[in-house]
């Protein structure tokens, strides 16, 4: 697969098959991944993959944590924070195409709860892992994580394995520390939910809509 390909076809994938990724193509992936920049080679990424018996744990946990009514308590600064104007409403566009892909109608409050829940239930996938780096850590050094994770995606699309990243999973950081291994001083930054992608499920379908290139350049002479 090219890399205009791969960056092209890359999808968020909401529904999964059962079998596990094997750990020697992980390894491979992130091997690879591991090449991405970062300023002045500090390299400050930490993957931590959680499978069987401890994914089935942890989806219990964090699930009991959400429905009881825990407040979020990440450590970094989610993406929703300080959304305005057109921002904002790219965000709310994003939501409604989803509910709207799965039929469910904008005052249907029980059925929104519902699917929002599938974010802590990593939308059924057999694995997921969590991204961290060093709790005192600021905005360049996340976006060196960020050029990490990009490559470790379409890495993951080119072998045929569909992922969604979730700012959702750094939100009850609680149950993540104490089931995957995150290191000492490190906070988790997002999760990504990840395995072989059901094919058949409607929901693999949906595809969110991009700003026009000249929206997003701008060339000065």
């Amino acid at each position: 697969m090219e890399l205009g390909q791969a960056i092209r076809t890359r999808h968020s994938v909401r529904a999964y098959l059962d079998d596990d990724v094997p750990e020697d193509v992980l390894r491979d992936v992130i091997d690879v991944a591991r090449m991405a920049p970062s300023s002045s080679n500090t390299q400050p990424w930490h993957v931590a993959v959680v499978s069987g018996e401890a994914r089935r744990r942890l989806e219990a946990e964090l699930v009991a944590e959400v429905t009881e009514g825990v407040k979020p308590y990440p450590h970094f600064q989610p993406g929703g924070v300080g959304l305005f104007g057109e921002y904002k409403d790219r965000r709310r566009e994003c939501g409604l195409g989803y509910y709207d892909a799965l039929g469910i109608g904008r005052d249907d409050v029980d059925a929104r709860q519902r699917i929002a829940l599938k974010n802590w239930q990593f939308f059924g996938a057999p694995q997921v892992l969590f991204l961290s780096m060093p709790a005192a850590f600021g905005q360049v050094n996340g976006l060196d994580v960020g050029l990490f994770f990009q490559s470790l995606m379409l890495l993951l699309h080119e072998r045929g394995i569909g992922c969604i990243p979730q700012g959702a999973l750094a939100q009850f950081p609680g149950p993540v520390k104490r089931i995957a291994a995150i290191p000492e001083g490190n906070e988790v930054l997002c999760g990504l939910s990840f395995g072989y992608p059901d094919l058949d499920a409607d929901i693999n379908t949906l595809r969110m809509t991009r700003r026009p290139v000249d929206d997003v350049v701008s060339f000065t002479r």
